[in-house]
């Protein structure tokens, strides 16, 4: 072979020797790729902005306030305003009509409001389960319509990416006896159910116990795989229902009446940076003075307090459990809430299906057998022992025979420092905690983010920590995500809307245009006036325009329809 040749031949051995070596020790000096979070959502029902001791309230919740204390705490997020709404838009990350979940568990013949999930209406569990998440939901569902054993299944929790549910189709219920109880496609009675026999049966325990079942399955089963869990707690939604222990915690607690503890919860909320002192809080509801049934109002706080409790308490055992299987720093856990305080009055006054009576001394309707279901909808007539289902201002709330709500007075302390409540989008409805704790992805310890963000973001967040995306024919997610937050930095959007029931409302950056409805529309700024006590729509026509014209198209392109809509079907 001639010299040179020989020489290229030579120098093509030698690329190549070097190229296998070069190809050999990439993977030794290259940073390997940071492992995709487990993730966990966790949704409480009805609750107000200030009713966590870290979000200011005097109700003992130290496993939320340990979250909150090595994680993030968001000041200005928002929910829906209403439970399946909130939940329509939390598990697809689109708002709510768009998910076909505008109003309540109805078809209205409208698309934004067929009282179910629309198929192009991708839920987290849908979009993470192609790159290789095993998903998990535990307590309520409330995204269906179709909440009986014998109907339609297919947006059941199963039929909706996940792989592994226990909990309750519909709305609300009893804590001792929920209706509607489903483990995996099957409805069970609590009564009769071979895998988990309680000394005593509380619905909020047993989202927790499923919750805590399910990750140390997972760990056994399938610890190659990152995990999505969704636990949806029903506390503490109407009706007061409590444990006796958790109860005698609060006894005499709320003596004193609404006010004090609405300003205690106002002052402590400044200390903490969650609120600006020098905006006053909303006008009060409720003359403690002029209260005819003081000891009344008074247990039905004591039980609304023993609710959340109780709930903290599972989320303490739940986070025991991650740090037990070695699942807590790679876990991605956010906590928020379906809507603002609830001042509806279900169970506050007596009727005659509910009468407002003393507990008899004996059963008075038939005992119920083990495996019957729970009565099917909200509201039952009688426990499962025979008792008959009590309401009014004789009836102390806590017990399996009761069915009380706490009422507007409490509802508005609950939301302090804030106006209105749940169904309303005025800051009281649509403000929620939310807590973001992720100690591997998560460098600030304690802090607080100001940045406005709404539910839609949870599901846009958990696509990017997961590298997911929307597949072809599922429709585009509206949230941002909150990384950029998480690292100290602001979130950028156009705007956040709202409509429930005709409430309407827009916030683009300070400004928040609101409306209730049928009522003309309020301006805000919110920077200055997040009470809304200072309407600038007189003064400020342009800006009405401007962000009307904003809601106008988005209400058109989300298919929101007129307040009020048509019967349902």
């Amino acid at each position: 072979m001639p010299f040179a040749a020989r020489l290229q031949h030579s120098a093509l051995q030698l690329l190549a020797l070097l190229t296998a070596l070069t190809a050999l020790a990439a993977p030794l000096q290259a940073d390997p790729p940071a492992p995709r979070p487990n993730i966990i959502v966790i949704l409480s029902d009805d609750m107000g902005f200030s009713d966590l001791g870290c979000y200011g309230g005097e109700i003992r919740t130290p496993a939320l306030d340990s979250l909150a204390a090595a994680g993030l705490r968001f000041t200005q997020f928002y929910n829906t305003a209403r439970c399946c709404p909130t939940r329509a838009s939390l598990l697809t990350g689109l708002y709510p009509h768009q998910a076909g979940v505008g109003h309540m568990m109805d078809d209205r013949g409208l698309p934004g409001y067929t009282g179910n999930l629309h198929t192009s209406a991708r839920t987290i569990a849908e979009l993470l389960k192609p790159v290789g998440y095993r998903n998990y939901a535990v307590g309520k569902w409330h995204v269906t319509r179709h909440a009986d054993a014998a109907g339609p299944k297919h947006n059941w929790p199963l039929q909706r990416g996940f792989d592994g549910f226990y909990g309750t189709i519909h709305g609300a219920g009893s804590f001792y006896d929920p209706s509607s109880l489903v483990r995996d496609n099957q409805m069970i009675s609590p009564y009769a159910d071979p895998e988990y026999q309680p000394q005593t049966y509380y619905y909020t325990d047993a989202i927790t116990d499923h919750a805590i079942g399910f990750v140390r399955q997972h760990t056994q089963q399938h610890a190659q795989q990152p995990f999505f869990l969704y636990v949806a707690y029903t506390a503490a939604h109407w009706p007061m229902h409590a444990l006796p222990e958790d109860i005698a915690r609060y006894r005499g607690r709320y003596d004193q009446g609404y006010q004090p503890v609405r300003e205690a919860r106002f002052r402590r909320a400044a200390e903490l940076g969650l609120i600006d002192p020098s905006q006053p809080m909303a006008p009060g509801f409720g003359d403690w003075n002029a209260m005819p049934h003081k000891a009344w109002e008074a247990a039905c706080m004591e039980v609304y307090a023993a609710m959340v409790d109780r709930m903290d308490q599972g989320i303490g055992r739940l986070m025991h459990t991650l740090q037990q299987t070695g699942q807590d720093q790679q876990t991605l856990v956010f906590y928020l809430q379906d809507n603002g305080g609830c001042a509806e009055t279900v169970g506050r006054s007596g009727n005659r299906q509910h009468p407002d009576i003393a507990r008899p001394a004996q059963p008075t309707l038939p005992v119920m057998k083990p495996e019957d279901f729970a009565a099917a909808g909200s509201t039952p007539a009688q426990t499962r022992d025979g008792f008959p289902v009590r309401m009014g201002k004789q009836v102390v709330p806590g017990p399996a025979d009761t069915y009380v709500a706490y009422g507007r007075a409490w509802a508005t302390v609950s939301n302090t420092p804030f106006r209105e409540y749940k169904h309303w989008v005025h800051e009281g409805g649509i403000s929620t905690p939310l807590i973001a704790h992720w100690p591997a992805g998560i460098a600030a310890r304690g802090e607080l983010r100001h940045s406005p963000g709404h539910l839609i973001d949870i599901a846009a967040t958990c696509c990017d920590v997961a590298g997911a995306t929307v597949p072809d024919g599922g429709q585009p997610l509206e949230g941002v995500t909150l990384l950029p937050a998480f690292a100290g930095q602001p979130l950028q959007r156009e705007a956040i809307y709202w409509e429930h029931e005709g409430n309407r409302a827009v916030r683009a950056g300070r400004w928040k245009l609101v409306a209730k409805h049928d009522q003309p529309w309020e301006l805000y700024d919110i920077d200055t006036d997040r009470v809304e006590a200072n309407n600038l729509a007189d003064k400020q026509p342009d800006r009405v325009r401007e962000l009307s014209l904003l809601y106008d198209r988005w209400a058109a392109r989300a298919s929101v329809a007129p307040w009020p809509l048509p019967e349902p079907r």
